[in-house]
């Protein structure tokens, strides 16, 4: 995915100023897809230069609304349908746990288990979204709730996994002397 799909579908769905988009990037978007005003607003003005947003209304201090072309839907729905999405498979933090075995048993442990308060931490955050959120029978609603519901489940997992991986590290260091 690319901040250019992104910015198309939530156009697709209503124009909005580059402040309105970039308040739906930090309310929902940046869970999946963070942005910053700066690559934002860029991101608009390519979009536009390409023709495949134009300008559909201009306000006060220079506001301007944004409205996706024809040829900004067919881009969205080529990426959508015909576009095999990046299943990125690179982890830090999981790199690190396969080279563990060069920190103290007790470090390692205590590595998975910030792993799992970050999961925590992360999973009462989309919580606390969730809920602030003011859900509607729109389709964006619809589908950002799907979204939402994916980061709850994954972060749960994560809180689970990493309390069974402390577990076994501890089992590990009570079954074996420790290696010179």
């Amino acid at each position: 995915m690319s901040l250019r799909h992104a910015v198309l579908g939530l156009l697709a769905n209503r124009p909005a100023s580059g402040y309105d988009l970039l308040g739906t990037f930090q309310t929902s978007l940046a869970n999946v897809w963070p942005a910053t005003q700066s690559q934002l607003y860029t991101e608009l003005n390519r979009l536009a230069d390409t023709g495949l947003v134009a300008v559909a209304a201009e306000g006060p201090r220079g506001r301007k609304e944004y409205t996706l072309t024809d040829a900004g839907r067919e881009e969205l729905l080529h990426w959508l349908i015909e576009v095999e999405p990046q299943r990125v498979r690179r982890s830090d933090g999981l790199l690190r746990v396969f080279f563990l075995s060069q920190v103290s048993p007790e470090q390692a442990k205590a590595y998975v288990e910030r792993e799992g308060t970050s999961a925590v931490e992360h999973h009462q955050g989309l919580a606390d979204l969730e809920r602030s959120i003011d859900w509607d029978e729109g389709d964006l609603s619809f589908y950002g709730r799907l979204a939402l519901e994916w980061g709850l489940r994954f972060t749960r997992m994560q809180e689970e996994w990493a309390q069974w991986a402390a577990e076994r590290i501890a089992e590990r260091t009570t079954e074996r002397p420790p290696q010179p």
